[in-house]
């Protein structure tokens, strides 16, 4: 079935699920950062279709936590988190469409938050502050397209210094240089037991980590000016780490393992979320020109491998299996990052953590449509955006 078929079927089962007011449980109580995600997918499903329900939809829940002052309904700047920082992704659209104080002086808020915000030796965030001098790939796409947005919104040309540094730290202290992957999260102190007591890595290569660095590389990006200094060199490192995630794309599927490099090892498994953001960030990247043309079967291979081995419909809607439901490192009870620890974490259906990404990936899909097809010694049009 085609991409139109899925996608806003998805987006009207998720919406379905709104109680009398309208409002969505697992978005209205919280501002977190897996409520963002959904709200900033359905704002990308707007700008695709122009059609104000989803718009109105999210500016209802969004209105939930954004009080008159600027200040943010169970926010607290103090918890030192990079995930609270994403739904503040959602402030800035709105900001420019309603021209409304208040979301920009909560954007304010949560750049204070960054500016702030506890950091390893050479200067990478910490990725909480309950998580001391441990920099995670996660927490790279929680904060740093939020900021290069509020820099190129506002115009503060230091803050994509910022969000470069970020960017290329945790790449230059994850990337294992034999599969050119990266390590879910680094442990400045070593002191950690899920890290490597030389390197201060973690062991192993989990696929939304990369995912979510994925995402965070390509929304960036996007605000970035073309003439800053770091723009060539983090649009090469995505390049490298798209040739690296295209040797471990399942042959069969065109999906992702769970744990990325272990392939049909026992227990690994195809997993949803880390394969819609890699086929989210590869089509993006193409559309933008971060990437030459050829990468964008891997876009159009995988996208198939989700409708046709992880998507169901049935007469209560459309349906996303195989999504590990959360992993992290430390904290209690312990995650010692092991195999099979990440193999053991729990494997759900239809849950915000793998439906966002789906409704992204799916948007851009649509819009890769505007692309020409082509191979990297294409001219014109097919030159790289550096």
């Amino acid at each position: 079935m085609s991409n139109q078929e899925w996608l806003l079927p998805m987006v009207e089962t998720i919406m379905s699920e709104s109680d009398s007011k309208g409002y969505h449980p697992e978005i209205k109580d919280q501002w977190a950062y897996v409520p963002g995600m959904m709200l900033l997918s359905l704002l990308r499903v707007w700008e695709i279709t122009q059609d104000s329900k989803y718009y109105d939809y999210v500016k209802k829940h969004l209105e939930l936590f954004i009080e008159s002052d600027g200040s943010i309904r169970t926010y607290d700047l103090d918890e030192y988190n990079l995930d609270q920082i994403n739904e503040g992704k959602v402030l800035l659209p709105l900001f420019k469409k309603t021209g409304e104080e208040r979301y920009a002086k909560s954007a304010q808020l949560l750049v204070d938050q960054l500016k702030s915000h506890p950091r390893t030796t050479d200067g990478g965030f910490w990725h909480k502050k309950i998580y001391p001098f441990q920099m995670w790939l996660d927490g790279l796409y929680m904060s740093s397209p939020f900021l290069a947005e509020y820099a190129n919104t506002f115009n503060k040309p230091e803050l994509f210094d910022e969000v470069a540094h970020q960017l290329l730290t945790v790449e230059q202290r994850t990337r294992d240089p034999k599969t050119g992957l990266l390590y879910h999260g680094w442990d400045e102190s070593k002191a950690e037991e899920w890290c490597n007591p030389a390197t201060g890595t973690s062991f192993h290569f989990w696929s939304r980590a990369m995912g979510w660095y994925a995402m965070a590389i390509v929304d960036s990006l996007e605000h970035f000016p073309r003439n800053h200094v770091k723009r060539g060199t983090i649009a090469g490192i995505f390049l490298r780490m798209v040739a690296a995630l295209e040797k471990v794309q399942d042959s069969e599927s065109g999906l992702w393992y769970q744990v990325l490099d272990q392939e049909k090892r026992e227990g690994n498994y195809l997993e949803a979320s880390g394969s819609c953001m890699f086929v989210y960030a590869i089509a993006k990247g193409v559309r933008l020109g971060y990437l030459p043309r050829y990468y964008r079967k891997l876009a159009v291979k995988g996208f198939e491998g989700l409708l046709e081995h992880l998507v169901t419909q049935d007469a209560a809607g459309v349906h996303l299996h195989q999504i590990c439901k959360g992993a992290g490192l430390g904290n209690r009870p312990y995650r010692d990052g092991s195999y099979t620890y990440y193999i053991n974490e729990t494997v759900v259906s239809d849950q915000f953590i793998g439906q966002a990404p789906f409704i992204l990936a799916g948007v851009e899909m649509e819009r890769l449509k505007s692309v020409p097809e082509g191979t990297v010694g294409d001219s014109g049009k097919n030159q790289l955006v550096f």
